[in-house]
């Protein structure tokens, strides 16, 4: 849906694609339109509010046209930019990698919030890291911590290690290409992951924005949505620390099965952490020392058991 040409200017382009993007069933359209006709002109968001009258030229309007029909059609802003923010860091997206989530934070707060000593050097493991945005985030609030980053796809682990560049963490920060943990060694305090928790019969109903843009093989859990979970709980058994902690996103509806998985392989479910829909959406653990009590909580901000 494309408004007539009134004047040509700033307010009436977003106007034009807040009404199509409206047309096209995109959530907050008006926001979506002020994002991508900041992003495609390079304009400031407070120019946009402020100058609406400010003009633009038959090149400007086209590009910005040209980008609204890839979103009309179902493509994400982040995935037209490659860009996304997380934890209130920027990062660059690619063809290999998830484009990660909000939902996806509540695996940071859970760590951060059983953190005692955040100037502690302590060693992290991100077991398919993507864009590393799990990692790099962790590492962004534990300044003295050092870590790994482990992805299948070497497309993303190129794209993790310029992420890591373009925050100043590249210092504390190393990724490698393989299958999750099978050549890692030694001992971390704090394992991380976001494994595929898709079940395959169950791909082709995600979104579009999801099924068409995300790499199938960062979504694809196996016939039960599980198969990588049983991976990083494997890995997460073998290579924590005594007094290490796992902490995992799962999919709606997992946590009872995960928790199961945990249990078989020898780690203590923590906590279960809902995100701020108050779905359950990560798994905390530990190493099931001698004497520990073995007992899950459920919620947004439960502690240690």
């Amino acid at each position: 849906m494309l408004l007539k040409q009134a004047d040509g200017t700033c307010g009436w382009l977003v106007a034009e694609a807040a009404a199509a993007l409206s047309a096209a069933g995109v959530a907050n359209p008006r926001r979506q339109a002020r994002r991508l006709v900041s992003g495609a002109l390079a304009v400031p968001p407070p120019d946009l509010f402020g100058y609406p009258e400010r003009a633009l030229d038959e090149q400007q309007i086209g590009r910005v046209r040209a980008l609204l029909h890839r979103m009309v059609a179902g493509e994400p802003l982040s995935r037209i930019f490659e860009r996304r923010e997380f934890w209130g860091l920027e990062f660059s997206l690619s063809a290999d990698t998830l484009d990660p989530r909000p939902e996806t934070e509540t695996v940071i707060e859970a760590v951060l919030r059983r953190e005692p000593d955040r100037s502690a050097a302590r060693r992290v493991l991100d077991l398919g890291t993507g864009t590393g945005c799990l990692l790099l985030a962790l590492l962004a609030e534990l300044p003295a911590a050092s870590g790994i980053g482990i992805d299948i796809a070497e497309g993303a682990v190129r794209t993790a290690a310029r992420n890591a560049v373009d925050l100043g963490l590249a210092g504390s920060a190393r990724f490698f290409a393989g299958d999750w943990a099978s050549a890692v060694s030694g001992k971390f305090d704090v394992i991380l992951a976001n494994p595929p928790y898709i079940a395959s019969d169950a791909l082709a109903l995600l979104p579009r924005e999801v099924a068409c843009h995300d790499p199938w093989r960062a979504l694809d859990g196996g016939e039960d949505g599980l198969r990588s979970h049983r991976a990083v709980a494997e890995a997460a058994s073998r290579l924590l620390s005594p007094d290490g902690i796992f902490a995992t996103e799962i999919g709606v509806g997992q946590e009872d099965a995960v928790a199961a998985i945990m249990k078989a392989n020898n780690l203590i479910v923590d906590c279960i952490e809902r995100d701020f829909a108050g779905i359950a959406r990560c798994v905390v653990a530990r190493p099931a020392l001698q004497g520990r009590r073995s007992q899950k909580k459920v919620g947004m901000r439960c502690g240690p058991v």
